[in-house]
């Protein structure tokens, strides 16, 4: 049975719960889809407890993740009015390189060169950023943001 973990994501719309998988080994980590590629997004967690027990996936719902899309959306759409810990940040961006190698929906994610590294290392470290480093960021999760809403859009939802 493989173990998979909820992972709810919030935005302006409500919530979904998602199914986020670890990678074993050297194995990235994944959101799960269904058959055709389509993202797995449940309304509650009885919905997904019930498609894990058919589809013999294990659900630990000890630590389970939270994503505030809706934060991260007004951060990237007005800069400067409402001001987002850099934790938020840090799990969006994981966040949307999971989903990127999840489905193959809405634009790639920028290259990740010398300046994404930095800033992300300064996200992680908790340091501050320069404004090219920070519209680096900002950039990456407007792109995330939009894979989000083509990817959602076209679930298999429970």
């Amino acid at each position: 049975m493989t173990d998979c973990y909820p992972y709810r994501v919030a935005t302006a719309e409500g919530e979904v719960i998602l199914i986020w998988r670890p990678g074993g080994g050297d194995d990235p980590d994944a959101l799960a889809v269904d058959g055709v590629g389509r993202l797995l997004a449940f309304h509650d967690l009885d919905a997904l407890q019930d498609h894990c027990d058919r589809d013999g996936r294990c659900l630990v719902r000890e630590g389970e993740a939270a994503l505030d899309l809706a934060a991260v959306d007004r951060w990237v759409r007005h800069p400067g009015h409402e001001p987002v810990s850099a934790g938020l940040l840090l799990d969006a961006w994981n966040f949307f390189d999971d989903l990127s190698r999840s489905v193959d929906v809405g634009p790639p994610l920028p290259s990740r060169g010398s300046l994404q590294d930095v800033a992300y290392e300064k996200i992680f470290g908790g340091e501050a950023r320069t404004d090219e480093e920070t519209a680096a960021v900002r950039e990456l999760l407007r792109v995330g943001l939009q894979s989000w809403e083509q990817a959602v859009n076209t679930s298999a939802t429970g």
